[in-house]
């Protein structure tokens, strides 16, 4: 079956989980370092429900569900983004490596761990996020684009965190219309 017709497919079981689409997935610059005197953001670790084209946009979004607290994050993300996500998502595995499986097998041979990824803030509509890695001991932290932190997460299968304060922005419907909270 063809990419765009597992997509369909997924959209079919899962839509009416996505409400609207929240703000586009991609990188504008660096997440932006936490202020000082600030306390510990804290995070919930959140499952990939699904990958499915947005009925009022016709773009793809991908969804996520908190464990905790069972709160919804759709981020908009681009088509290839989406592909990235679903096939790993739908347990398919390609006949040749994509980018995803391709940095995991770089990173297997290089003896560098992805221990999980934390989608950390949302700025002008925009989503940040952090993959977690460790090399001989060393723990290091890279920027990232939310979707590619996700396909790497779900095919490395270890933990998607989303902060709290991400989900507070972006993870339910606003009550009414205000133009400094992402829309979904």
């Amino acid at each position: 079956m063809k990419m765009a017709g597992r997509i369909a497919i997924v959209a079919v079981l899962v839509g009416a989980l996505a409400g609207g689409v929240s703000a586009r997935d991609r990188a504008d610059g660096p997440a932006p370092a936490p202020r000082p005197g600030k306390e510990t953001r804290t995070a919930q670790e959140a499952k990939v429900v699904a990958v499915l084209i947005d009925p009022a946009t016709q773009n793809p979004v991908v969804v996520l569900e908190g464990t905790r607290d069972h709160r919804t994050l759709t981020m908009a993300i681009g088509l290839a983004e989406a592909t990235g996500i679903a096939i790993p998502l739908q347990g398919v595995t390609p006949p040749r490596p994509l980018t995803h499986d391709l940095f995991l097998t770089l990173f297997g041979r290089l003896k560098v761990s992805l221990h999980h990824v934390v989608i950390n803030d949302v700025r002008n509509d925009t989503y940040f996020a952090t993959v977690h890695l460790a090399a001989d001991g060393t723990a290091m932290t890279l920027d990232s684009r939310p979707s590619d932190a996700i396909a790497l997460a779900i095919r490395a299968r270890v933990p998607v965190l989303v902060e709290d304060r991400v989900f507070d922005r972006g993870g339910a419907p606003p009550a009414t219309s205000d133009p400094k909270k992402p829309s979904i």
